[in-house]
């Protein structure tokens, strides 16, 4: 018996084979169903797919044998990847390489075929084999199928290491984004009380010394007052944006149009501003999240709005895929230019009607309306108003 040698690329192949992650993994029905298809287009009684790890050759797939692996130094397989193409033994008997080999006499094998499972670096990381009991040959057709299924065999590693590199940025992914959405939360516990007391502080000082300060010292208070109340709303976007995604997993519900309505109108309006709508029933739409698109957008309106009387319309239309919900309001408008950046995260226009304006409110709208499969788009014109139209998936 000839042991195989190893490749002159040893130490590298052998990094490569790790980083498929497939040595000791649970059968699967795509190898098996490769290797199964070559046992039969090949009439063999034992088809294996094979990952030579360093002292072992361990079968990710076999047909035929009930073995899970066999030690590297007496594998047919390890000679098989000193091979650029099919490795093919018509009678083990006779060859001075086989004739002995304990695997060989133990399961009596009479004849072997392997191609190599080379990936698209050239590193050889295993085979797909077939056995037979006697000794025989391959037709022509039989070796181009059995190299087919090897190459088919590579790209399911392939697609697996993809897969697992997916898995772990996604999992990364999924770790920093509870860590920022943990860390926005202690922020906001740790500073929004803070703040609030600043704002009281300020308003019992300019209170209790109105008469006492001068018109510079009220300017000034007025600036800490102003300052606070932003960083608050910073705060409070900031929360918002990322436990947005929360309200995605609300079930979808009927509703009628009014209920939301009622309580946009009891959070947002006062008595000089109207909120037009028609009652509609809306089937099937998740209401936690429409709520709170609805909510930013009206809270827009009225905000960015120097009219005596502030008027803001939601609309509904049923399209055959989609829900479409319109807020037209008769506010300040927005400039052509200024449209697409409006909806970018920290991003704020210029105005002199809101000391709060954070560039977060539609950022996280873009947000919930793109995770409910649907888009958001404005129609504005500087001085005439604005109508933001948005869909959601029914």
């Amino acid at each position: 018996m000839k042991t195989p040698n190893f490749p002159n690329n040893e130490e590298e192949r052998l990094l490569a084979v790790s980083a498929y992650n497939i040595i000791d993994t649970a059968s699967e029905r795509d190898y098996d169903n490769l290797t199964e298809l070559a046992a039969t287009l090949c009439d063999m009684p034992i088809s294996l797919i094979t990952v030579l790890d360093k002292n072992r050759n361990f079968f990710k797939s076999h047909y035929g044998i009930a073995l899970t692996e066999t030690p590297r130094d007496v594998s047919f397989c390890g000679h098989t990847i000193l091979e650029d193409d099919i490795f093919i033994v018509e009678n083990v008997s006779k060859d001075n390489r086989f004739y002995d080999n304990p695997l060989a006499l133990l399961h009596n094998i009479g004849f072997y075929a392997g191609v190599p499972l080379i990936n698209a670096s050239g590193y050889k990381l295993g085979t797909i084999c077939i056995y037979d009991f006697k000794p025989r040959k391959l037709s022509p057709s039989q070796i181009k199928a059995l190299k087919t299924l090897g190459q088919q065999v590579v790209n399911l590693f392939e697609l697996k290491k993809k897969n697992d590199n997916l898995n772990a940025l996604t999992s990364e992914l999924q770790k920093r984004n509870d860590q920022l959405k943990s860390f926005a939360s202690l922020v906001s516990h740790d500073l929004k009380s803070p703040l609030s007391n600043i704002i009281s502080l300020t308003d019992l000082l300019k209170e209790e010394n109105q008469n006492n300060l001068s018109d510079d010292s009220l300017q000034y208070l007025e600036y800490i007052e102003d300052s606070t109340i932003i960083l608050k709303d910073y705060i409070d976007g900031i929360l918002k944006y990322y436990s947005a995604n929360e309200l995605l997993t609300s079930a979808k519900e009927d509703i009628r149009l009014h209920i939301i309505a009622k309580d946009i109108k009891q959070i947002l309006f006062s008595e000089n501003e109207q909120l037009l709508f028609e009652d509609v029933e809306i089937k099937s739409v998740n209401k936690a999240a429409l709520s709170q698109i609805l909510i930013n957008l009206v809270d827009n309106a009225l905000k960015y709005n120097n009219k005596d009387k502030r008027i803001v319309e939601i609309t509904y239309e049923l399209q055959p895929t989609h829900h479409k919900f319109s807020v037209i309001d008769n506010g300040i408008g927005i400039a052509s230019n200024q449209h697409e950046q409006i909806f970018e995260i920290f991003k704020t226009l210029n105005n002199d009607l809101s000391k709060s304006n954070t560039g977060i409110g539609l950022s996280t709208v873009k947000n919930l309306v793109e995770k409910l499969d649907g888009t958001i788009t404005v129609n504005s014109e500087l001085g005439k108003g604005s109508t933001f139209s948005f869909t959601v998936k029914k």
